[in-house]
């Protein structure tokens, strides 16, 4: 079982639902110590008090904060504990919201929610099937580890999970980074969405997304370890061009795709580029006939003004 990184309860209005936090997440990479690389010694990080000029054990360490130059406020886990806010011993729930309307770069860590006891189990599932049959998620505050904190509460696999969020003013604004508008051809935005297509699939369950480097490093220390040669990385058979075409990388990417998934690798052009160009042609002919009538009436004299103000009212609407 995994073990409970904090332990509280859900604030439901006037339900309270006692719950242990637990880590919905595995950290399964490959870790390092650091070594003297002379004599493979551990190099440790020592803490240091500058003042003894001594190493202190773990038991002697606590938490101060920096007021001024030379003046430094202890704060006890004792005191932060006790500290007045509601958020401190229970998740609070503020809202309900659909889930997409959250930006999902303001959602972090899941953690599962547990029910503690026989007595949370009836409010614990009361709570999941409101989430489910109204198909939102629920934003709530909550206090871990010296701040409030911002979060989400949602349902997987009849369990009700936590995740993390960032505040609102902790996301930077990307404007600064947006690159300028340019025009692309309908053509080249075609074989995109092609290529999406060929890519589009129904999970993530495959070979491509299994971790290939955690198993490469496992296979690197296992040939270490019996003093064998490192597996190489294989030379590709043959070395691919440089592509500054858009519509040839396009068109080379959508042509991979369709060999990965085994269909036939011949890239034929899409049978929306022929209604393209039938809807081109159309249009061009209708934008001579429209010329004409335009002409024909304006010879006339007669009241053409306003066919033109709405002609000109309109493309603002359609480049905006």
């Amino acid at each position: 079982m995994p073990r409970t990184v904090w332990s509280g309860a859900i604030s439901f209005g006037l339900v309270t639902v006692p719950i242990h936090v637990v880590n919905a997440r595995e950290d399964h990479s490959i870790h390092f110590h650091q070594v003297h690389l002379e004599d493979m010694g551990r190099v440790r990080s020592r803490k240091i008090c500058e003042i003894e000029n001594r190493e202190v054990a773990q038991s002697e360490i606590g938490k101060g904060y920096q007021w001024g130059k030379d003046t430094i406020i202890p704060v006890l886990d004792e005191e932060l504990r006790e500290i007045p806010l509601p958020t401190a011993k229970a998740i609070e729930i503020e809202a309900f919201v659909p889930l997409d309307s959250i930006d999902p770069i303001q959602i972090g860590d899941g953690y599962y929610l547990q029910p503690d006891g026989n007595v949370a189990v009836k409010p614990y599932t009361l709570l999941r099937k409101a989430l489910e049959r109204s198909s939102k998620v629920a934003v709530a505050k909550y206090a871990w580890s010296g701040r409030e904190r911002l979060g989400l509460l949602r349902v997987r696999d009849n369990v009700i999970v936590l995740h993390a969020m960032r505040w609102s003013d902790e996301i930077r604004d990307p404007a600064e980074l947006r690159p300028e508008e340019i025009e692309l051809t309908d053509a080249e935005i075609t074989q995109a969405e092609q290529l999406i297509e060929r890519l589009t699939r129904d999970d993530l369950e495959g070979e491509e997304f299994t971790d290939r480097y955690t198993e490469a490093v496992e296979q690197l220390i296992d040939a270490k370890r019996e003093h064998r040669e490192p597996p190489t990385a294989e030379e590709p058979a043959e070395a691919p061009g440089q592509i500054v075409d858009l519509m040839a990388a396009l068109k080379e990417s959508v042509a991979k795709a369709r060999k990965s998934r085994g269909d036939d690798a011949t890239v034929h052009d899409m049978p929306r580029k022929k209604t393209a160009s039938k809807k081109t042609a159309g249009t061009a002919g209708k934008k001579s006939a429209a010329k004409k009538t335009a002409t024909a009436r304006t010879a006339k004299k007669q009241p053409t003004e306003k066919p033109a103000k709405k002609t000109a009212a309109r493309k603002p609407r359609r480049s905006a």
